[in-house]
């Protein structure tokens, strides 16, 4: 974030990634979407965007490069910002992505260092992307669950960001790379407070939890060794629910940490705004920072 007036600060993001489904228009809508979810985890608003692109000049002649795009500017209308411009080169592997610049009022600025003891803990988006694209590119993901993911891979934040505005809450985060528990913990850490989480209360993706044993990415396994010192499990809870719940995200949800009080108006927003769900799956107290209790 750079502020640039005493009512005006800029968020700057950029995020890029190979391909993890087989449409390259899905591809682009995720990647775009995803770019994108940083500027909506701080409640900001994006003004514009730029293309990166890696690809192979050889398949140049597929249209598979001009689908990627495609899909990216029909995100980018979506959230109603242009593309600006952007940067390509040579690449065997494909690779797509954006930066982008958002503008927020420093004083409405969501963070992850702004949680408060008993902030319940509101997600947005069910958890499971890493693990059905995994078995995506072994073909063992069910039609269904590749849709369903494709569908909250390829939905902005934007409906989180406004309700959650609304609603006055200013600590959030968005689950990406480091799964739930992982951006919990980071949250919990930032603002000096522990975390408890109903395991039970997570929403999932289709399929996922027949799905976890066999294709979990090697990234979510070590997002679980990463986060072991730090984790109070509960007896009764499976270490495959642990794998679920550090999964790595791509486009994942929103996770908000709203007052007590303002919980109800934060999931009638949401739910009026079309986020995807509105899920309470625990709450932030005190604690060493950054330790996340797991509860069945």
């Amino acid at each position: 974030m750079y502020r640039i007036a005493d009512d005006r600060a800029l968020v700057a993001t950029v995020d890029f990634f190979t391909p993890i489904v087989d449409d390259p228009f899905d591809f682009g809508r995720i990647a775009a979407a995803n770019a994108l979810s940083d500027i909506y985890a701080m409640g900001a608003r994006p003004l514009f965007a730029l293309g990166l692109i890696g690809f192979p000049r050889k398949l140049l002649g597929e249209g598979l490069l001009e689908r990627i795009v495609e899909g990216a500017a029909s995100i980018a209308k979506e959230a109603g910002i242009a593309i600006l411009g952007g940067h390509s080169i040579d690449d065997a592997e494909p690779k797509f992505g954006m930066a982008v610049v958002g503008e927020v009022h420093p004083d409405r600025m969501i963070t992850n260092a702004a949680g408060r003891a008993g902030d319940r803990l509101i997600l947005t988006k069910p958890i499971g992307t890493g693990i059905i694209t995994t078995a995506l590119k072994a073909g063992a993901a069910p039609e269904d669950a590749v849709a369903a993911a494709v569908r909250g891979m390829t939905t902005l934040n934007r409906a989180g960001a406004e309700a959650a505005s609304a609603a006055g809450v200013r600590a959030g985060t968005d689950v990406t790379g480091f799964g739930l528990l992982g951006h919990l913990s980071r949250m919990a850490s930032a603002s000096g407070l522990s975390a408890e989480v109903h395991a039970s209360a997570v929403p999932l993706l289709p399929h996922v939890r027949e799905l976890a044993t066999a294709h979990a990415p090697g990234g979510s396994r070590r997002n679980l060794d990463d986060l072991r010192p730090l984790l109070d499990i509960d007896e009764g809870v499976p270490d495959i629910e642990l794998v679920l719940l550090t999964d790595a995200q791509t486009s994942g949800g929103l996770l908000l940490a709203a007052a007590p009080e303002r919980v109800t108006e934060l999931q009638t927003r949401l739910a009026a705004a079309g986020a995807v769900v509105a899920a309470d799956i625990g709450f932030l107290t005190n604690g060493p920072p950054g330790a996340v209790r797991v509860l069945r």
